[in-house]
């Protein structure tokens, strides 16, 4: 889960050096042109998708990327960087609510209290930086548009459990990114035509880290972890990626990390500890 957070966390920073010369729609596309070969190499040897699994794979393909990702662009143009922070780390809080209603997973006090600390947390990592990036960068719908996509990934997350536990990680994963990446392409195809833009060894080494280790790896082990690990300690993890992200980008941009910063992780740290224990002692 640490590993994830990780991977997920620098591609932040990874997603800005991207941007530097391609669009974002574009970019992701051109991530998922990366990753869709390599995990289908993966489905050797594993059973193909039943038939009857067809619609809702696909379903579930173009919530998470066509919906998800596609909002989430526009959630990121249209917000400050604290404020999309802050909302982008609402994604946890609608996991456990949607694993303790589809999946019926019990959620314990100690586990919603461990939670909520860890998403203080982040408001704290968030707001550290809000007196330099203001809210200039915020208009109306941005907002509520980060937030259709925290649901939207959300409930692709929970649902992906649901599948995977039918018809294997990898099937899943693997079709459901194929029939996203379908429904990004339009989006990506318009904003390519209408957007100048250059294809540079920084954003073809960018969109190969997304590719392959975000979305094909990362996937994968996403999956993988909610199978295996309850939805409350395991979205719990995930505040620990904006920690990786703003960390990276000190080094690699310059940010500046203070006092704030460093109490926003031990708020952190500590929830991922109560809700990990709160497991344990089961």
């Amino acid at each position: 889960m640490l590993l994830l957070a990780m991977v997920w966390g620098l591609s932040i920073p990874v997603t800005k050096l991207g941007l530097i010369t391609m669009p974002p729609l574009t970019l992701t596309a051109l991530r998922f042109a990366v990753a869709i070969p390599c995990m289908i190499l993966l489905l050797a040897g594993k059973k193909p998708l039943p038939w009857k699994a067809l619609p809702a794979v696909a379903a579930l393909g173009i919530l998470g990327i066509g919906v998800g990702q596609v909002t989430q662009t526009f959630g990121v143009a249209g917000t400050s960087a604290s404020i999309g922070t802050i909302l982008s780390a609402t994604i946890p809080l609608f996991i456990v609510l949607f694993a303790a209603i589809r999946l019926k997973q019990a959620v314990t006090l100690s586990q919603l209290l461990g939670v909520a600390a860890a998403f203080a947390g982040i408001v704290i990592v968030a707001l550290e930086n809000a007196g330099e990036a203001g809210a200039d960068g915020t208009t109306a719908l941005g907002p509520v548009w980060m937030l259709i996509s925290a649901v939207a990934v959300a409930f692709y997350y929970v649902w992906s459990v649901e599948l995977t536990n039918r018809y294997g990680t990898v099937v899943v994963a693997t079709w459901s990114t194929v029939f996203g990446f379908a429904a990004l392409l339009p989006w990506a195809g318009w904003e390519a035509c209408h957007t100048s833009f250059e294809l540079t060894g920084q954003a073809m080494a960018a969109a190969a880290y997304l590719g392959l280790a975000v979305t094909a790896a990362g996937l994968f082990l996403w999956l993988r972890i909610l199978r295996d690990v309850p939805a409350p300690v395991a979205a719990s993890v995930q505040y620990l990626q904006p920690v990786f992200g703003i960390a990276a980008s000190a080094i690699m941009f310059g940010d500046r990390i203070g006092i704030q910063f460093m109490a926003g992780v031990v708020l952190i740290l500590a929830g991922l500890a109560t809700a990990v224990r709160a497991q344990r002692s089961k």
